[in-house]
């Protein structure tokens, strides 16, 4: 079966399946998740480890070879991963709510278009369910640096700040374009997020999300000058939260760590519940 562009299909020699596999070590007791599992691969052999499988294929004719064949202990689920309330086809499967108590660990081979609001999508699942164990992904060389990315530096971004609240990143594997079939033209990297409580105080998630993104888009500004949009919306001067806070508002948004970001917002909510 050939690669569809349109999905963002590339799918993954036999050598590279393996490391991938050995990578997630997945166990009896586990239940997991797979996104996009193309032409089963990773899931056949995973399959063979773990206790349960779902597989979210959007890929119907994929999807329907694998229906054919799959073994006794996996699902098949026909759509987009976007599309689809994942907390609420979690639960069905699993016979109870998304939770603590009832886990899932996640795989995939992430089409590298819509890898970023996959990751969104991720992270929030995670967030508001406490059921997402981790997620073992496969992501083009530079979203991966992304999320990695140290503070200071060009990669250090919203992606970075807005995992780093809500899991811990490594990176597993590299691999080269000759890796898949067809070959893409970049490198691609294997990350682990291993999904916890925040360790930061954040009142208002949604509104430190809107901070972030604010104060990202005018990264080349100063603070002061970055954080003008959001103190309007929040009818809060920058230079009042940014005093409040301890931060020197002539520094740049990729200067700040995830706790200093956490308390420029701290501020700026107080500051507004103050004055409502």
């Amino acid at each position: 079966m050939r690669a569809r562009k349109r999905f963002g299909q590339h799918f993954l020699e036999p050598a590279w399946v393996a490391k991938v596999v050995k990578a997630v070590d997945a166990k009896p007791e586990e239940s997991i998740l797979e996104i996009g599992p193309g032409r089963a691969a990773i899931t056949r052999p995973l399959a063979e480890q773990c206790g349960r499988m779902l597989a979210v294929e959007v890929d119907r004719d994929l999807a329907a070879e694998l229906e054919a064949t799959k073994p006794a202990n996996l699902t098949v689920v026909v759509g987009d991963v976007l599309e689809v309330d994942l907390a609420v086809v979690l639960s069905d499967w699993l016979g109870a709510p998304l939770g603590p108590g009832h886990s899932v660990r996640i795989v995939g081979n992430l089409p590298y278009n819509i890898s970023s609001p996959i990751l969104f999508a991720l992270l929030n699942l995670a967030a508001t369910t406490g059921g997402v164990r981790d997620a073992i992904l496969m992501l083009q060389k530079e979203v991966a640096d992304r999320l990695v990315a140290k503070v200071g530096t060009g990669d250090y971004g919203v992606l970075t700040v807005l995992t780093a609240v809500h899991a811990d990143v490594t990176r597993v594997l590299s691999l080269p374009p000759g890796a898949f079939r067809p070959a893409p033209q970049v490198h691609s990297a294997v990350v682990r997020l291993a999904f916890r409580p925040p360790d930061v105080d954040i009142p208002d998630m949604a509104g430190f999300v809107r901070m972030v993104r604010t104060t990202f888009t005018q990264r080349r500004k100063t603070l002061s000058n970055a954080l003008k949009p959001f103190g309007l919306e929040r009818s809060v001067a920058p230079v009042q939260a940014l005093a409040a806070a301890g931060v020197d508002g002539q520094r740049r948004p990729e200067t700040l760590n995830l706790a200093e970001m956490a308390a420029i917002f701290r501020a700026f909510h107080g500051h507004r519940l103050n004055t409502d």
